[in-house]
């Protein structure tokens, strides 16, 4: 599904170059779930960002679904990530001033599905992850797991084939966090594949693989 192949990001310092990202080769098959691990500062979420095509400024081949998507312009690439990624983030990103079910149709809009057809997915899906009744609800009316859910919930509502999560039960409880894994897992098992970023090594212990990541170098499996 993913190939990655001699991927770095650097910054220019004076005259030479800093280093987030050293020569990383990577696959990742569909139906996967990968935990990308390692220290502050390693390139855990940079590399999350560009295989979510957030980040464009990087060099080497990145293959996804057969797309050759270091060849593509910044347009191809959104389109791209459109249609099959959805991104879970630590701090949820939900929009402050529209509503959980409007917050849930902003990526059945992005796909053109009609307004009519909208409805009823973000019907099915506020029953699904048990938020109907928080539906008119505003973000900062929520809890922080309450929210992470309704980010969760945004992020699958189309149908990805890839689940980017950075982080994603670091702001939560335990319970709350257990909570979140156990709904990775079950799309993990409904065909989704998934790939986060955690430093928890019992939210990692979810994932069938883990990659180790340190100093910007991939250093172990």
């Amino acid at each position: 599904m993913i190939i990655l192949k001699n991927i770095e990001k650097s910054y220019p310092v004076g005259p030479g170059k800093y280093y987030v990202l050293r020569r990383i080769d990577l696959e990742v098959r569909e139906g996967e779930f990968i935990t990308i691990m390692g220290p502050s500062g390693a390139g855990k979420s940079t590399l999350l960002s560009i295989i979510g095509m957030l980040d464009g400024s990087w060099s080497g081949e990145y293959y996804l679904l057969e797309n050759a998507v270091h060849a593509m312009n910044l347009k191809k690439r959104a389109e791209l990530n459109k249609k099959y990624i959805g991104f879970v983030f630590q701090q949820y990103h939900l929009l402050d001033n529209l509503t959980v079910a409007e917050n849930l149709d902003i990526p059945l809009s992005y796909r053109d599905v009609k307004s009519s057809e909208r409805q009823g997915i973000v019907a099915d899906t506020l029953d699904r992850f048990h938020i109907v009744g928080k539906k008119d609800l505003y973000p900062s009316q929520l809890s922080g797991g309450q929210q992470q859910l309704v980010a969760v919930a945004r992020a699958v509502i189309a149908g990805p084939k890839l689940i980017l999560a950075d982080e994603p039960t670091g702001n939560l409880h335990s319970s709350q966090g257990k909570e979140i894994m156990d709904l990775f897992k079950r799309l993990n098992e409904e065909g989704a594949t998934i790939i986060q970023v955690t430093h928890n090594e019992t939210w990692a212990a979810y994932g069938n693989r883990i990659i180790q990541l340190r100093d910007g170098w991939m250093v172990k499996e």
